[in-house]
Formats: structure tokens, sequence, C-alpha cells
């Protein structure tokens, strides 16, 4: 099952129940904290599969 299974009805069923769960004041915070951690979350992501493509080079050793 994906999210793109869910439909326009399953949505609005969700938003009803997380707007009596959190109320109306809550919601823009509630949504603010999920919008960080899901662009921190893509960012972490993004960096491990760059580290992944880069390939390794042997690091030059200090002449001193």
């Amino acid at each position: 099952m994906s999210l793109a299974s869910i439909g326009i009805p399953g949505l609005i069923i969700i938003l009803v129940i997380v707007l009596i769960l959190f109320g109306p004041r809550k919601l823009p915070e509630v949504g603010s904290a999920v919008g960080k951690t899901l662009a921190e979350f893509k960012k972490s992501a993004r960096d491990i599969l760059e580290d992944e493509d880069k390939p390794d080079t042997p690091k030059k050793k200090d002449p001193s």
C-alpha cells in the first residue's frame, strides 16, 4: 500500500482527525515541524547517497 492509493476521501479523513487531535491553533506548528523534519531527512539521505557515489581517493600524508 502506497501513499498514492489513499485517495481524496482518505486524505480528508486524515486531515479531520489531525484537526481534532491537535486543534486549529497547534496545526501550523505541527505542519512546520513535519516540514523541517522531512527536509532534514531528505538532506541526510542525499548526503549519504553522494558519499556512496564518490570514489575512494587515497588521502595525502602530511609531509611534516
